[in-house]
């Protein structure tokens, strides 16, 4: 386990970023997370609170689980797909979209698209769990497919978007996306007990280019700026832990292996980690081996299929990477789009 540690507050926050590909890019506040909770809100589950008492027994404090396996199309990014949506114009939306992604977030903007008349172009890299692939394909999504060592998803959709004119989505470096997947965290705030939001220790959740973390983050810091925030990633792919040490956006080696296909992230992604540099309390690494008794605790004793990348926040607390003291935590649980076959090798 590899972990590091920052602190500060919104204020902090730059209005504007100049990203390296895309040009200026807005930075979102806390404003833009409330209105894209009322914009998807017609689009999306409000998923629940859950509670184990077995899980608040092993690690001492109370656990508030955020389940986004049960969020449609199985993974929160079915929010930031909406709220990116709903925000083209009429002429953007009769070109259609072109978004990258390992996979959930592709299969969210595949759904979207579908509900909204949207036509959606999706670069996946070639082993993608199929369900995903399948997913995305049965919404009416155009597939391509590229290798994740040898090609640049970037390169391949800047290019698809010179060909269709169509408008790039990607899974993290774009406001409205940003801003929707803070919704994770606003809900949890508003749905905890009265009381509990004010005393609440920890907000911990899975971060892949960082966009899930960094919308949650505007919203604790607004909400409840005494939670510590906690991201976790997969080991191997821990570059957001070494990036927040460092202060400039890291880099993955290479061949890197992992259990969670949804976290496999080359790079924290601009915009999130100009938002996560500053808000983020600390960025954590957890093993496949931590992730894998994670999935196994949450179909035994929650009742939930959580995919790997989905499970790194419950593991880093299994592990006891993360300390409650008693206090109060919110636990966000991210997908469950799991391959069977992945399942059963870690049932197994």
């Amino acid at each position: 386990m590899t972990s590091t540690s920052t602190t500060s507050s919104a204020a902090a926050l730059p209005d504007h970023i100049e990203h390296a590909m895309l040009g200026t890019m807005r930075v979102p506040r806390f404003e833009d997370v409330l209105r894209a909770a009322q914009a998807i809100a017609p689009y999306v589950q409000r998923t629940p609170l859950l509670r184990s008492p077995a899980l608040d027994a092993l690690v001492g404090g109370t656990v508030w689980i955020k389940p986004e396996s049960l969020q449609v199309t199985g993974s929160f990014k079915a929010r930031g797909a909406f709220n990116a949506l709903l925000a083209l114009t009429p002429q953007q939306r009769e070109r259609g979209v072109v978004a990258y992604s390992t996979g959930n977030h592709g299969q969210a903007i595949a759904w979207a698209a579908r509900q909204l008349g949207v036509s959606a172009t999706i670069v996946m890299p070639v082993d993608a769990p199929k369900t995903k692939v399948a997913r995305a394909l049965a919404q009416g999504a155009k597939v391509v497919h590229y290798d994740r060592e040898r090609e640049s998803r970037e390169d391949i959709g800047m290019r698809l978007l010179a060909e269709t004119g169509g408008t790039l989505v990607p899974p993290g470096d774009h406001p409205e996306v940003l801003a929707a997947q803070g919704t994770v965290a606003l809900e949890a705030l508003q749905d905890l007990p009265a009381g509990a939001r004010e005393t609440l220790g920890l907000f911990a959740a899975p971060c892949g280019g960082g966009g899930l973390m960094a919308g949650c983050c505007l919203a604790l810091d607004a909400l409840s700026p005494g939670a510590r925030r906690v991201a976790v990633e997969p080991a191997g792919f821990d570059d957001t832990v070494r990036s927040l040490r460092s202060g400039r956006r890291e880099t993955n080696a290479p061949g890197a292996r992992t259990l969670c296909d949804a976290l496999q992230a080359v790079t924290p992604a601009e915009l999130p980690f100009a938002i996560n540099q500053p808000l983020l309390h600390e960025a954590i690494a957890v093993t496949d081996a931590e992730v894998a008794r994670a999935m196994r605790f949450a179909l035994e004793e929650l009742h939930l299929v959580v995919e790997p990348g989905g499970s790194v926040a419950l593991a880093a607390m299994l592990a006891g990477h993360v300390s409650l003291r008693g206090q109060s935590a919110v636990l966000v649980l991210s997908g469950g789009n799991v391959d069977l076959s992945v399942l059963q090798s870690v049932m197994a």
